[in-house]
């Protein structure tokens, strides 16, 4: 009798102290999950929005000239959301590109994401801006990029496309192909670093 007794108060103590030490785990790995909410995460639809950095280096195809007269680096700052991106970029083009009075310019380059697939996707841009201090100011851009996420917040792409210049008495147009590096700016354990995951995992078109 003395021994059930003794058995049954030890058991009393050890159960709720295992209980709470298996609760306070669960916790901590709780708190390591993605639950940050940020200012700019959306609660409507889901989709994951943030602001991003873009080094883009193009080369211009059907152009005469070496490497750096076909050389054309840009530099993109802009925000996603969801599918879709808008970003202002500034460069330059070389002066073979446009002309002898080309100099350097800023356009804006809104994109969607047409289709994707796991880590892969495709984006599509139809950019517009200007050229400083050229005869053929107005420039246009149609262009598309094959995109590859290493992380959640460094990707690569292969791009490719068109740009027309437009002037008061003279007009062309060039294509260009190029390499693209992009940083996203996610906190570690955010939600919308949580929504990006889900993003890449996530198959379809």
């Amino acid at each position: 009798m003395l021994l059930s007794s003794w058995c049954y108060a030890q058991t009393v103590v050890v159960t709720p102290t295992v209980t709470k030490a298996i609760m306070s785990n669960d916790h901590a790995k709780n708190a390591k999950k993605d639950t940050v909410t940020e200012s700019d995460t959306s609660k409507e639809n889901k989709e994951p929005r943030y602001f991003y950095l873009s080094l883009n280096t193009n080369f211009f195809v059907n152009t005469k000239g070496g490497v750096a007269k076909r050389f054309s680096p840009a530099l993109e700052f802009g925000r996603t959301y969801g599918i879709f991106d808008i970003g202002l970029a500034a460069g330059g083009f070389s002066p073979a590109s446009v002309g002898s009075d080309t100099s350097h310019y800023i356009e804006f380059r809104p994109t969607i994401n047409v289709f994707s697939s796991g880590r892969f996707s495709e984006g599509l841009c139809f950019g517009g801006g200007y050229v400083f201090g050229a005869k053929q100011g107005l420039v246009t851009e149609i262009g598309n990029s094959i995109n590859f996420n290493i992380t959640t917040t460094v990707a690569i792409a292969v791009t490719q496309g068109f740009y027309f210049f437009d002037g008061t008495n003279s007009s062309r147009n060039t294509q260009y192909m190029g390499f693209s590096l992009t940083y996203n700016f996610l906190r570690k354990h955010s939600v919308n670093n949580q929504r990006k995951k889900k993003a890449l995992v996530t198959t379809g078109s």
